[in-house]
């Protein structure tokens, strides 16, 4: 591992489309340079999976940093924390041999996912559904309700679980709020409160010795020389303000939440990478502009689907699958103040004879090249293409830029123009080893 000396680097991993981009790997291979990983929003609705020497592991609220050794990975105060998974995952990890317990610091300011956030996340999905009113997608988690609670100033924090009596007069007082919309508005089962108080007070045992000022300790690692990592979770266009509003995450996904989400000054965000995928996937519910039909074996889109194996790494769900959105990803670049671009799953368009890249919509008789901020415009736009001739080697674990096919060059060329930013790195697998490094992040 690199050793720094001075002031540490830092260097935030965000995606830049709808969420499953590949940033786990990307963060995986950049934390050889890192001593510090830190996530920063979001919850266990968020899922990375990592390849290393062909053995593959699910993370999903533990920063991929975990998985090399001596790195102290960082649970920010933006992220809201499910006790019972985040300990379920930190077994997981140390029954296949990974140290976690001294090397997780979870910040106490972290909002608390309670069994209640679950069941009014399900309740009011399953009333969207049969009301006819659709629903907007969410993974049944808790984490929407969880982020009302912190956004209302009602949230049971990580903190409180020191402190017993507290957390007992905060929990009775927030359950009956749930419980009320459970079995009023919702239409469903209230909780009892003794299960709920005696399992977070049976978890907060096991969370104690992991506790830390996240913040703090971030500011005094990088001040001795450590670089540090910073690690989104979802996607740009799935973030709270900026994404296709409603059908988006509780959360702002994008890199400037990095200094809120971590407890650090924006001036610590040295370099902004965009990780994006070589297509476009979205899980869930809403508007999707390149979206491809994926049923029909031999159609674009069953390709997509099955060679890029896209199922959802936490809920499982088939991801929907279309061409690269340049427009898309124009807003996106412009938000983060992205620094350099990763391009991931390159290799699943090899073979295809024809590859498009939209350029930009037609809206209501009119062309506009960048994505609009409003949901219903999205679904009213009709994507414009450019063509490119695909290419028939396989890209595959290649490391080198000039081992591309011409085709594939041309192809990452005009994305690049497109983006109005560099492309530094391009996966060409979900192992470590599988990359092209153009440009490294903690060199430039």
């Amino acid at each position: 591992m690199q050793q720094s000396t001075g002031r540490g680097r830092n260097v935030v991993v965000v995606g830049t489309q709808w969420g499953d981009e590949g940033k786990g790997k990307v963060v995986d291979w950049l934390t050889d340079h890192a001593q510090g990983v830190v996530r920063f929003q979001g919850g266990h609705n968020a899922g990375h999976t990592l390849v290393i020497k062909g053995v593959k592991t699910a993370l999903q609220l533990i920063p991929s940093g975990i998985m090399r050794d001596g790195v102290a990975c960082y649970i920010g105060n933006g992220v809201v924390v499910d006790p019972a998974h985040l300990l379920g995952e930190v077994e997981r990890l140390e029954g296949i041999g990974v140290e976690v317990r001294s090397r997780l610091f979870i910040s106490e300011s972290c909002p608390l996912i309670l069994p209640f956030h679950v069941a009014v996340d399900k309740a009011r999905e399953a009333l969207r559904e049969s009301s006819g009113a659709g629903k907007i997608g969410t993974t049944g988690k808790g984490i929407g309700p969880a982020y009302e609670d912190k956004v209302a100033r009602r949230a049971l924090r990580v903190q409180d679980l020191k402190h017993p009596e507290r957390f007992a007069y905060k929990l009775r007082e927030l359950l009956d709020l749930h419980n009320l919309a459970l079995s009023g508005y919702l239409k469903s089962k209230p909780l009892e409160y003794q299960p709920v108080f005696d399992h977070a007070m049976a978890v907060a045992e096991l969370l104690k010795p992991m506790l830390a000022d996240v913040g703090y300790r971030i500011y005094s690692a990088n001040r001795a020389g450590a670089n540090i990592l910073f690690e989104g979770a979802q996607g740009t266009l799935l973030d709270i303000d900026h994404g296709t509003y409603p059908y988006v995450t509780s959360s702002n996904c994008v890199a400037g939440n990095a200094a809120a989400g971590a407890g650090v000054g924006p001036d610590q965000l040295h370099y902004i990478l965009g990780i994006t995928k070589a297509y476009t996937t979205r899980v869930g519910s809403g508007p999707f502009p390149t979206e491809l039909p994926m049923d029909v074996p031999g159609t674009v889109g069953h390709h997509l689907s099955t060679v890029g194996q896209e199922r959802g790494t936490v809920t499982g769900r088939a991801r929907r699958c279309g061409w690269l959105d340049a427009a898309a990803l124009k807003r996106s670049m412009i938000i983060n103040g992205i620094s350099g671009v990763c391009i991931t799953k390159l290799d699943v368009l090899d073979g295809l004879a024809e590859i498009k890249i939209c350029v930009g919509y037609e809206l209501r008789g009119q062309r506009i090249d960048i994505l609009p901020l409003d949901a219903d415009d999205i679904v009213a736009c009709q994507p414009i293409y450019e063509s490119f001739a695909g290419w028939s080697e396989p890209t595959v674990g290649l490391t080198q830029w000039d081992q591309l096919p011409l085709n594939a060059r041309r192809y990452l060329e005009r994305i690049q123009r497109c983006m109005e930013a560099p492309i530094d790195m391009v996966s060409t697998g979900p192992d470590r080893a599988q990359t092209i490094l153009l440009r490294h992040p903690y060199k430039t």
